[in-house]
């Protein structure tokens, strides 16, 4: 039997969103979590639909209106995502499920409040407060605020600063920033031994007190041209280095989000979203 997609980017992150099917292929069926081994050949670009993610949902949610549940290409499952919270919210308003008002959604990393503009090509998510604590990002060692540490990775030894949103995050300023960078450093950052979940990672450059550029190695995803939480982690961490104000323009290879902040690093991210295509999978291909 086919099964439905839809599929959105923002700013170049694509996922594909899969409602929770009452029968299906193992694996893929009901509410609970769905089969690695089937993630990965969904997402994979040859051998499947293509995409840097699944949303799955809504899912039924105590406390909120729905809930969330949101895969890396490698099958892990990750508890936030900023650009999948847009296009599930997306994805709900091009059902007639919500219309202006806001709404709230559940995830594995915590309750965020979303509202998707007039059109629908807009959201804005209220993702969280960011946090510095290595006991709630995780970072092994002594409680403490993960600010100017430094690590050696592939003969370098890096400044970082770490943080969490629901997620994981290890922001490394720069002076100067490339995809190369991110592609030859990110790997070895995110299995690093001090994160024991492994951790998504930005490479920073300050533009001026507005503006920021980031490069982003995606736990579980690899490169990728545009991160939500990413862009609330790098903005949070250059805001506490006193390095901007707390509205930022986060700069990245598809696009810009625009980040705003309260005095205790509660963020509320706002951009776009596009509708790409509806679809189905085929049996054949899950097989």
């Amino acid at each position: 039997m086919p099964i439905a997609y839809s599929k959105y980017h923002a700013l170049g992150n694509d996922y594909l969103v899969l409602p929770p099917l009452r029968k299906g292929p193992r694996g893929l069926a009901g509410e609970g979590r769905l089969d690695p081994r089937l993630v990965r050949r969904i997402c994979h670009r040859n051998f499947g639909a293509g995409s840097d993610g699944i949303l799955h949902g809504p899912l039924k949610a105590g406390g909120a209106d729905f809930g969330l549940r949101i895969y890396n290409p490698d099958g892990s499952e990750a508890e936030k995502s900023g650009n999948g919270l847009r296009i599930f919210s997306r994805y709900l308003w091009d059902r007639g499920l919500v219309k202006g008002k806001p709404f709230r959604v559940s995830t594995p990393g915590g309750l965020v409040l979303s509202r998707v503009r007039p059109g629908g090509g807009l959201v804005t998510v209220e993702m969280g407060r960011v946090t510095f604590d290595s006991r709630e990002i995780p970072v092994k060692g002594p409680a403490r605020q993960v600010l100017n540490e430094t690590m050696k990775v592939g003969g370098r030894t890096l400044k970082y600063c770490a943080a969490s949103i629901g997620n994981p995050h290890c922001v490394v300023p720069c002076r100067e920033i490339s995809e190369k960078l991110a592609r030859d450093l990110g790997p070895s950052i995110e299995t690093e031994p001090r994160f024991p979940n492994r951790t998504n990672v930005q490479f920073l450059k300050v533009l001026d007190r507005r503006n920021i550029q980031i490069e982003i190695w995606e736990r579980g995803a690899g490169y990728t041209l545009a991160s939500g939480s990413s862009s609330s982690a790098a903005a949070a961490v250059a805001r506490r280095l006193g390095l901007c104000g707390p509205r930022v323009r986060v700069h990245m290879p598809g696009g810009v989000l625009e980040i705003s902040m309260d005095a205790e690093y509660r963020v509320t991210m706002k951009g776009p979203v596009t509708r790409v295509s509806e679809g189905f999978l085929a049996e054949e291909m899950l097989k």
